[in-house]
């Protein structure tokens, strides 16, 4: 076991634990998250943030689309509940882009501000590449935002090599440094080490913060214990996992064997591989619906695989 180290979000001073809590579930089963996850009550997601802040997570990340900022409002009041004080945690949050102009984030960004009071946006990114306007524009209008102090540090999400590429040279025209790219990333999805993103990411020193590292249950083992556990999930959510069950029977069986080496579950070996593969390069924001779950997330940041069994998860996931 080991201490946890913090790592710097990409240039910025901004320190944070390699393993964060995302808040996505924590969007109240609105709009179109009711067909993705079920309700998490207030209370709930107040005990899951105490929990997640007394096993040593600071980086706790959420956006506007979730659950209208619904999710945003949860956070905020959690922190309070916990008797956090700004400045306490890093806060992340994104203006979502969809059919918008760049013009509209500073609007959004006052939004996610209020409904996070008194909590500050450390790091706001744009949720994907889906705006009418340019990665020029968008960066800009990030960078006054960071001019005017209401932000600390900018990044993306969901952005590939060259898109990244382009919003770190917009940056860089203002003297400000792209901190991070959010992508999908975890055993059972790697596209970002073989189409460039990782690449580009650790030749920029752009921190890559991994959201759905436990691909919604499967790497935890439990759906493969328990299939039936699939039908009491919502319809989109389960439609997803039925395919990656049958696939990936064999990793997870090794990833519970190495568990058992250590004392750990199946899903803090996965979450291991996923911050210490690539060195410091990548963090990871796992969500919680129940404290035992965060707890389980947070527990990863002290566990320590060998390079060689990192390896041989490595191989199998690349099988699959």
């Amino acid at each position: 076991m080991q201490d946890i180290v913090k790592r710097s979000l990409g240039k910025t001073d901004i320190e944070v634990a390699p393993i964060g809590f995302g808040s996505m579930e924590f969007a109240g089963g609105k709009s179109v998250f009711k067909y993705m996850f079920t309700p998490v009550e207030p209370e709930v997601q107040i005990e899951v943030i105490k929990v997640a802040l007394d096993a040593g997570m600071n980086l706790f990340d959420t956006a506007e689309i979730y659950g209208s900022g619904y999710s945003e409002c949860s956070v905020a009041r959690g922190l309070k509940a916990a008797g956090k004080s700004p400045g306490d945690v890093v806060i992340t949050t994104k203006w979502f882009p969809l059919f918008r102009r760049a013009k509209s984030i500073r609007k959004s960004a006052k939004n996610s501000i209020s409904r996070l009071d008194p909590y500050p946006i450390d790091l706001y990114l744009i949720h994907m590449p889906l705006s009418v306007s340019s990665i020029k524009s968008q960066m800009n209008e990030m960078a006054d935002l960071v001019d005017s102090g209401r932000i600390r540090a900018v990044g993306v999400s969901n952005f590939s090599s060259q898109r990244m590429i382009k919003a770190h040279e917009a940056l860089a025209e203002r003297g400000i440094p792209l901190a991070a790219n959010q992508v999908h990333f975890s055993l059972l999805k790697r596209g970002i080490e073989f189409n460039g993103t990782l690449d580009t990411a650790k030749e920029l020193e752009v921190t890559i913060m991994a959201y759905t590292p436990l691909g919604q249950g499967v790497l935890t083992g439990k759906l493969h214990a328990n299939p039936e556990l699939l039908e009491t999930m919502p319809r989109m959510r389960r439609s997803r996992l039925r395919g990656n069950l049958r696939k990936s029977q064999a990793l997870v069986d090794l990833l519970e064997a190495i568990g058992s080496e250590h004392n750990a579950t199946a899903a803090q070996v996965a979450l291991s591989w996923t911050i210490n593969y690539h060195g410091d390069t990548i963090i990871t924001i796992p969500g919680a619906s129940k404290p035992y779950q965060v707890e389980q997330n947070a527990g990863a940041m002290k566990l320590s695989l060998s390079s060689e069994q990192m390896e041989s998860i490595s191989d199998l996931s690349l099988e699959i």
